[in-house]
């Protein structure tokens, strides 16, 4: 079993690689968010650059140190972008980090997503409802017969979405990350439990959206497992941080990513978290 210790060190260098290499990492996101996906990403010392057409898509894939593909309002150029964003990868041998948001709405998503399993990506983030539809769309066990999804929120509470999460992570052969009140991260062999974080990420657009970049920021400088957490923990860490002084939740998000900003690498590891082996 890995030790608490290694853990810490391995997320201090991947902060600290981070703000010192200043990597890119690409996005095909949610036009909801995606100013704060990039906000996001540029706080915690990476680069960002979002992209929409095909051309763009391998070029940056090619160009990036890792891509960062979010399902949340899927343009129809993206039937496109997205297979020769995810190939180019793939051949590339680079970090692909998925965000299932929106799964079961509407053909084309469900499309995209099957097409995802064979391609398999080093790191998936979703609340729990996602994460347990993804491991049904894609015939993994779950231990859900049927998600709890309403629109982009979820009903299921995190823990429920356990093996699922475990599922998915041993078919891809990489690390899953379910957001929630205590976020839980795997890599098919052990279960993190990240603690911290805020009420206020759920009355705020884009939380899970830009943590899914910058879990991509981190896994151009660390294994998919030390990329999730760190950024999960950084997360928690500063969102705790930043409902300390503030009067609502526009005033959040500005905090918020200015925490993001401030805060040290030794503190981001220090933030609780638990380990369990399966």
């Amino acid at each position: 079993m890995i030790s608490k210790e290694c853990i810490q060190k391995q997320i201090i260098e991947a902060i600290t690689n981070v703000k010192k290499k200043n990597p890119m990492a690409a996005s095909i996101t949610n036009t909801v968010t995606i100013n704060f996906v990039a906000n996001a990403q540029l706080a915690v010392g990476g680069s960002a650059a979002m992209i929409y057409l095909p051309d763009e898509a391998e070029a940056l894939a090619k160009a990036g140190n890792a891509m960062y593909i979010n399902f949340g309002t899927l343009l129809p150029v993206y039937e496109e972008s997205i297979p020769l964003a995810v190939k180019t990868l793939h051949d590339q041998k680079k970090p692909l980090i998925i965000d299932p948001v929106g799964i079961g709405a509407g053909s084309l998503r469900k499309k995209l997503l099957n097409l995802l399993k064979i391609y398999k990506p080093d790191i998936i983030r979703g609340n729990a409802s996602e994460i347990i539809a993804l491991a049904n769309l894609w015939g993994l066990p779950s231990g859900v017969a049927r998600s709890g999804i309403r629109g982009v929120d979820s009903t299921d509470e995190v823990i429920s979405a356990k093996q699922a999460a475990i599922s998915l992570s041993k078919w891809t052969g990489g690390t899953v990350a379910v957001s929630g009140e205590t976020d839980l991260i795997t890599d098919g062999s052990h279960i993190i439990l990240s603690y911290g974080g805020s009420p206020f990420f759920k009355i705020i657009t884009g939380s899970g959206c830009s943590l899914g970049g910058v879990i991509a920021i981190y896994a151009t400088v660390s294994s998919p497992l030390i990329a999730a957490l760190t950024a999960v923990s950084i997360y928690n860490l500063a969102g705790k941080r930043a409902e300390r002084s503030i009067h609502g939740p526009g005033h959040f998000q500005v905090q918020f990513l200015d925490e993001l900003y401030k805060v040290t690498a030794e503190d981001v590891a220090a933030n609780l978290f638990t380990i369990e082996e399966i």
